[in-house]
């Protein structure tokens, strides 16, 4: 199978997707999914995946970006309950039910890549990114690509906001001179005892870490078997699974990211950014 080889991105914060469903995409890798897992249970936003205040859901929106990019040969969503099921296909897409058990996304992503005999690379993209970039897409899976000894991939971006710093709600990282990571938190990292006396810029060492992984199968398929490990119950990170088991995360770092839905006041403000984008598209057309 012919890789496509890595390339630098500069990711935009908002890709506004076109109503109609993309064609078949010529430079699609065979063998590259990207699987969606989508569960309707929130604590902090009941039912998010099925708000549709902009006149189509959160999981659409999401899907929609997917389905932008170049090199996935299809996207499809993980769910696990029948409502959410019946609005992906509802609008053309591919919706697989998973066990409403399981664990983790990446969990129900890998009970969906189990019936995927044929799948080689897989992203695992949050269904409450819908802000996400398709060039994202396409970009971690050109960064696990191009290393065949790499069993796992994601991206991240500077991060230079203390209020987004100090927010639980945003995940960190930090890494190594490789690029590889060093530890993922919601708590700020890497902690600064004496900052008059630091000789860089700390914000050039913590990364906000964006929603988005990329597997190879075999990988993902013996990473569900673990248990969840110690830190990723303290954190509720699952990436720290990873981690705690030594094996490699490749980061690559993208100029700006997107940021999950996660609180009534996060889906809130995406309603207006895309309200606001739909007014100016409309005004570029007239």
């Amino acid at each position: 199978m012919d890789l496509v080889p890595p390339s630098p991105v500069s990711i935009a914060l908002f890709q506004w997707i076109d109503p109609a469903m993309p064609a078949k995409k010529s430079l699609a890798l065979p063998g590259c999914y990207v699987v969606i897992p989508a569960r309707l249970g929130s604590t902090r936003l009941p039912h998010k995946m099925m708000l549709r205040e902009t006149g189509k859901t959160l999981i659409e929106h999401t899907y929609r970006a997917a389905c932008e990019a170049k090199l996935p040969c299809e996207v499809i969503v993980a769910t696990d309950h029948r409502m959410i099921a019946d609005e992906v296909r509802s609008f053309g897409g591919r919706a697989v039910m998973t066990d409403p058990h399981c664990n983790s996304g990446t969990d129900r992503v890998a009970e969906v890549v189990r019936g995927l005999p044929d799948a080689k690379l897989v992203v695992n993209l949050q269904g409450d990114e819908p802000d996400i970039n398709p060039t994202a897409v396409d970009e971690v899976i050109r960064l696990l690509a191009s290393d065949p000894t790499l069993p796992m991939a994601t991206l991240a971006t500077p991060l230079n906001n203390e209020a987004s710093i100090a927010d639980s709600g945003c995940v960190k990282v930090v890494c190594d001179e490789r690029g590889n990571a060093l530890y993922f938190s919601r708590s700020r990292i890497p902690f600064v005892r004496e900052p008059k006396s630091l000789p860089m810029d700390v914000g050039s060492l913590c990364h906000q870490h964006l929603g988005i992984y990329a597997y190879r199968r075999e990988f993902l398929l013996e990473m569900a078997s673990w248990q969840p490990s110690r830190l990723e119950k303290i954190e509720m990170l699952e990436q720290l699974r990873v981690l705690e088991r030594a094996r490699t995360i490749k980061v690559g770092i993208v100029a700006r990211g997107s940021r999950g839905i996660d609180t009534p006041e996060d889906y809130a403000a995406f309603v207006a950014r895309y309200a606001k984008q739909r007014a100016a598209n409309s005004l570029a057309v007239a």
